[in-house]
């Protein structure tokens, strides 16, 4: 077992303790003295192995340590309660504990708390559970908190017991250069324990290369020191690991004394009335743990019931989009009403098919600038809802399960959801869409739709379930995007439409054709089903069929961007359901094997290129909202940012400040951000330029390229994805 860390805790909580006091207003100094004192007493009645006082003590310092939020001692009551725990062989506890304790510890500045904590659940895989791979983790999490303090004695500290972890799991040349530096460093830090435990782990390495004299030698010494200074632990393990020794020489007759001594002196470090005694103290810290988060729970829910008060802006805001979103659909219905009337006028006049040909032409390009300009100016506004959003959840944690916030923030992500549906299926019946050819693994793709849709399968209490054929290759080629579309669509409408059930995803590899495999997908609900009258229109634009009062409503555009992105990708569509029942839907999809363009593709991927250094970034924008949004995504990353309102005014400070990178809009007054970007690029600036916009992406590729601009990215964004650019196109610029 590890030696004891009790008396060394306490003085390094004395060292933290009288650092902190001294900051401190004097009432809450009172209050931390006190605590610190009642751990102090814990762990003094532990070193006693009285663990019933103990852990009674180590009750009444955490309940105040959470009173007062004092997170730092919040950690260390439960690192003793675990302590307690693991002496009487409670191993479960000690563990669950000991995972408390770190919570704690991570929302502290105090790597020396994280060091020891790691250091003892370390100990606890080692020596009781056995899992010596997990020990080690934990061990080396704990020399690197130890080697950032530049403490020596908790270096050699932690490298003994990674000694002995490496030693338990029979991989001894990975464990004795830590030994070898704990023996070099043992006279100066050591102590008499440490003498102990260091000649017993030399005893074990030579046991194992087979030099007998040399084994014996320190086994030996490590039981001396042990006897003498009545190191009982320490000796204890000494004599287990003599004794195999022995045993493995054939020294039979010792053998068998030195591990009879190993029993007797466990069997008076530990008996049966401390244990019983300590264990009825662990269940009233166990209720108290209890009662404690129903306290949170109805605090929280107060708190929540006072933020509601002041919810009247949420509500109007929610209110305005769900207008703006009625206001779409209503347009966009009585443009499609147009072209149906448009295209029975040609039908029914041959003589004016010429001048009908015209305007259907000129009302397919102005739908087109329709489209593009309404995707934009509502891109724009989306892009300040959701930033702005996200900040309040930010700045106000208490509003995390506010169900105005959630609904808005919902409905906001659910209009540019559907802006971008209509977007998707305008360019497919302008046939604009090009399919990309690239490798994608198939089971990825499948778990990426399954952790998108939890929101909704959580919502209407459903599990889903995926199963993926070990016949299909790791990488084939094909077009990922369009694939995670359709499987997105489909399981988000099987997800809508159960309530309690279950929805299975599944892919199986139908037959092979040379290097073409056809992947045959299944999406199978025991929802509510649909009638047969109905099948058959559900793949159409804008087609609602009736649900019963409460089922979900959608626009009517998912499932025919379905169908018509598998006829692109040479698919079709098969469905099969009864009311009552569920639905299966079923397709298959050829995708082509290539083993060298696989490997090729994935040696040449970006890796994340995000780090920790500040950079500083100039945003180029003209939208006062769109501004903060921006600037406040960009600071909370720790990078520093200078807003300007439009292009000469970029071109202006370009001239006295540098910038690691600049964020472009497009659409500004005075000039664009195309031409602002020829303006900097004509000045021999070559930083890199990414445009960040509301327009799709596929009409201003061409342009931003041929301007300079190095990157594109469409608002709304995900930060993550603000950052991995930022980076990448920096590290290429170096």
């Amino acid at each position: 077992m590890p030696r004891s860390r009790i008396i060394s805790y306490v003085l390094i909580l004395l060292f933290f303790c009288n650092l902190s006091f001294s900051q401190e207003k004097d009432s809450l100094r009172k209050v931390r003295v006190q605590i610190y004192d009642l751990i102090c007493k814990a762990d003094g009645l532990l070193i006693d192995l009285k663990y019933m006082e103990s852990l009674q003590v180590s009750k009444q310092a955490l309940n105040l340590a959470y009173k007062n939020k004092q997170y730092d001692y919040v950690a260390m009551s439960y690192n003793t309660i675990a302590g307690c725990h693991e002496e009487l062989l409670n191993t479960k506890m000690a563990l669950a504990y000991y995972k408390k304790a770190l919570q704690y510890s991570e929302k502290t500045k105090n790597d020396t708390i994280k060091d020891w904590i790691h250091n003892n659940i370390g100990n606890l895989y080692n020596f009781m559970i056995k899992d010596y791979d997990k020990g080690i983790y934990h061990y080396k999490k704990s020399l690197q908190y130890a080697t950032k303090g530049e403490d020596t004695t908790e270096i050699i500290f932690t490298e003994m017991n990674l000694t002995w972890a490496y030693f338990n799991k029979k991989d001894f040349e990975q464990g004795y250069p830590y030994l070898k530096n704990v023996e070099k460093h043992l006279d100066k830090y050591g102590d008499i324990e440490s003498r102990v435990i260091v000649n017993n782990l030399l005893g074990m390495y030579y046991s194992n290369k087979g030099n007998n004299k040399q084994a014996s030698f320190y086994f030996k010494t490590a039981i001396d020191y042990g006897i003498r200074y009545k190191q009982q632990n320490a000796l204890a393990d000494t004599y287990a690991e003599y004794s195999k020794h022995l045993f493995k020489v054939k020294d039979y007759k010792n053998a068998y004394l030195n591990k009879v001594d190993y029993e007797k002196l466990k069997d008076d470090l530990h008996n049966h009335e401390k244990m019983k005694s300590a264990q009825i103290a662990g269940v009233q810290i166990e209720l108290d743990e209890s009662r404690r988060k129903i306290d949170k729970i109805e605090l929280e829910k107060y708190a929540q019931q006072e933020n509601l008060k002041n919810s009247k802006i949420i509500v109007i805001l929610f209110l305005a989009i769900l207008i703006i979103l009625l206001l779409l659909l209503y347009t966009f219905y009585k443009n499609s009403i147009y072209r149906k009337k448009v295209n029975q006028q040609l039908l029914e006049s041959n003589s004016e098919l010429k001048i009908a040909k015209d305007k259907a032409e000129e009302s397919s390009k102005l739908k087109s600038q329709f489209i593009s300009t309404v995707t934009h100016e509502l891109r724009t506004p989306l892009y300040g809802v959701i930033g702005i959003t996200n900040l309040i959840l930010d700045e106000h944690k208490e509003l995390e399960n506010s169900q105005h916030i959630n609904s808005l923030k919902f409905s906001a992500r659910y209009l540019l959801s559907l802006v971008n549906d209509l977007l998707q299926i305008h360019k497919i019946e302008d046939k604009k869409i090009v399919l990309e050819e690239l490798p994608l693994n198939i089971i990825d793709e499948i778990e990426k739709v399954k952790e998108a849709l939890q929101f909704i399968a959580i919502k209407n209490n459903n599990k889903v379930m995926i199963d993926v054929g070990i016949e299909i290759p790791e990488y084939l080629i094909g077009d990922k995007l369009r694939l995670s579309q359709i499987l997105v669509n489909l399981t988000s409408n099987a997800l809508k439409f159960t309530q309690n059930g279950t929805i299975r995803l599944s892919a199986a590899l139908e037959k092979k054709m040379g290097n073409i495999h056809y992947v045959k997908f299944e999406i199978v609900d025991n929802g509510c089903g649909i009638a047969i009258e109905n099948q058959n229109k559900i793949f159409e634009k804008f087609v609602q069929i009736d649900r019963k009062e409460g089922d979900y409503q959608g626009t009517g555009l998912g499932l025919s961007i379905v169908k018509r992105l598998l006829e692109l990708l040479g698919s079709t569509i098969q469905l099969e359901s009864k009311e009552g029942e569920g639905t299966t839907v079923t397709f298959t999809i050829p995708f082509e094997y290539d083993a060298k363009a696989t490997q090729s593709y994935i040696e040449n991927i970006d890796v994340d290129t995000t780090n920790t250094s500040s950079y500083k970034i100039l945003v180029v924008e003209d939208n006062k909202i769109n501004q903060m949004v921006t600037k406040k995504i960009i600071e909370k990353n720790n990078y520093q940012c200078v807003v300007v309102d439009d292009g000469y005014a970029a071109l202006e400070i370009l001239d006295k400040e540098n910038f690691d990178v600049i964020l472009m809009d497009i659409n500004m007054p005075v000039i664009n951000g195309f031409e602002t970007t020829r303006m900097i690029r004509d000045k021999g600036i070559q930083i890199p330029i990414i445009a960040l916009t509301a327009f799709d992406k596929d009409e201003i590729t061409d342009e931003a390229r041929l301007s300079g601009m190095d990157d594109i990215l469409i608002k709304p964004f995900e930060p993550l994805r603000l950052f991995q650019i930022i980076n990448s196109q920096i590290a290429k610029h170096n």
